[in-house]
């Protein structure tokens, strides 16, 4: 199928009963495009059985392993410029969403052979068993946006706008403050024997507020500090159990946009090389090559030349490797997901001298006000003229307009669950320090265990809402 340019003014509407099922996230998807639905479909849509999610996640990989099959095992792609042959990474389920009785939209990673990593958007129709892919387009290349979806206030219409028109809050960045309720929800699996699980706890600070609402967590309830003292978990002492069980934490969060700040210099820790942050001579190396003609510049000037040189070397791609937060593994790879791209500039950051740090959190979209946060988000802060710098090179990567904003800044619109690596709580899962913190540990019989899913969610507040 040719990929098409996609006009500016490319729009569509979707019918009001199906918009509360669209699922607003990072692959937004539109509705049909030939304005609204008729007389015709709606009572067809009093006959015909709704999709659901599994029927749309069948049917992209259905077309995608046929078109596969005919084409040596690769999934053919062609676009204005490149004849592209991909490999199914994943199936982007969280946004999957039904347009229509028989419409629906999928968003798809795709991986060609030299690495790169396309997210294509897909437009369905049909009835379960027997769909037609009615337009394919694709949203990114290597995590970097083509376009970006924006809904018109009055109408219900969706538009695909170039990453270059984008508003900051279409780019996720809100300004000055924001407020909204954060919601954490985890699923157990069936537990055969006793078991331990730990859970980040997100603290107030200078930059949030955090009040918790609600708390629904089975088992034995313990409150933990880590040996820094900025860290806390709750730990939860579950016994066997037969089946799934839920906990859901509800948080109030007020945020304000971060700025560097005043703050006395910081420990020498903070300079020490770890094993997934090493001073190794590869690092070193790198360092001198990023660093050459400043060395008798301020510590400022330096981090400005290390947070460009990890943008220019690293593509923000989830290979099998990604988000151990390795930053030697960056630094060899060049590829990886917030964790790499935040890891490898502390390790450059520390070998430079320039003391540095991690936090791991969640980034609340800008462009909506409720629904799913598609997991994680991470960003670091380097020390320099008495003051911390916040940074978020990941972002700034994804969209270079916000570059110089992310040197310095992080919007408003986020939430830190912890601050640091390595964190070390008494007791610690199987005496180890986690090493990082924003998703839940669990343990039964000594060994570490998967949970069924974790979940983030939101709802911003009124007074909060961002201007369009």
């Amino acid at each position: 199928m040719t990929l098409r340019k996609i006009p500016n003014s490319w729009n569509s509407r979707l019918p009001g009963a199906f918009l509360l099922l669209l699922l607003l996230a990072a692959c937004q998807p539109s509705g049909r495009q030939q304005g609204e639905a008729t007389a015709q479909e709606a009572d067809t849509a009093q006959s015909v059985p709704h999709l659901v999610n599994a029927d749309i996640e069948a049917g992209i990989r259905g077309h995608i392993r046929q078109r596969a099959e005919n084409n040596e095992g690769l999934f053919p792609l062609q676009t204005d410029s490149h004849d592209l042959k991909l490999e199914l990474v994943r199936v982007h389920t969280e946004y999957l969403a039904r347009l229509g009785p028989e419409r629906a939209f999928a968003c798809v990673d795709l991986a060609a052979r030299n690495g790169d990593v396309y997210d294509v958007d897909f437009f369905m129709e049909g009835r379960a068993g027997d769909f037609q892919i009615t337009q394919t387009t694709v949203h990114k290349h290597n995590g970097q946006p083509y376009y970006l979806w924006q809904q018109r206030p009055g109408d219900g219409t969706w538009q695909r706008v170039p990453v270059a028109e984008a508003s900051d809050t279409l780019m996720g960045v809100i300004h000055g403050t924001d407020r909204f309720e954060f919601r954490y929800q985890v699923a157990l699996p069936a537990l055969d024997d006793s078991a331990r699980l730990w859970l980040p706890i997100p603290q107030s600070g200078r930059f949030q507020d955090v009040k918790l609402l609600e708390k629904q967590l089975p088992g034995k309830l313990r409150r933990l500090k880590d040996q820094s003292g900025k860290n806390e978990a709750f730990l939860l002492s579950l016994g066997p159990a037969p089946g799934e069980q839920q906990l859901d934490l509800r948080y109030q969060v007020q945020r304000k946009e971060k700025q560097p700040y005043a703050a006395p210099r910081p420990t020498s820790d903070l300079l020490q090389a770890t094993p997934l942050l090493p001073a190794s001579e590869e690092l070193k190396r790198q360092v001198d090559s990023a660093l050459q003609g400043l060395a008798m510049a301020g510590p400022l000037q330096q981090a400005r030349a290390l947070y460009d040189y990890v943008i220019d070397h690293m593509s923000y791609i989830k290979n099998q490797n990604y988000g151990t937060g390795d930053a030697q593994h960056a630094c060899t790879s060049g590829v990886g997901n917030c964790s790499e791209f935040h890891s490898y500039f502390i390790a450059l950051a520390r070998n430079a001298g320039i003391p540095a740090r991690f936090a791991i959190g969640a980034g609340i979209p800008a462009h909506r006000d409720e629904g799913a946060i598609n997991g994680y988000h991470c960003w670091a802060e380097f020390y320099a003229e008495g003051k911390w710098w916040p940074i978020d090179i990941s972002e700034a990567d994804k969209f270079s307009a916000l570059s110089t904003y992310y040197f310095g800044r992080h919007p408003a619109n986020r939430i830190t669950l912890s601050e640091g690596r390595q964190l070390r709580f008494d007791p610690a899962p199987l005496g180890e320090a986690i090493p990082f913190f924003a998703y839940p540990v669990l343990v039964e019989k000594g060994q570490k265990k998967p949970v069924s899913y974790t979940r983030f969610s939101f709802q911003r507040l009124p007074s909060a809402a961002p201007q369009p």
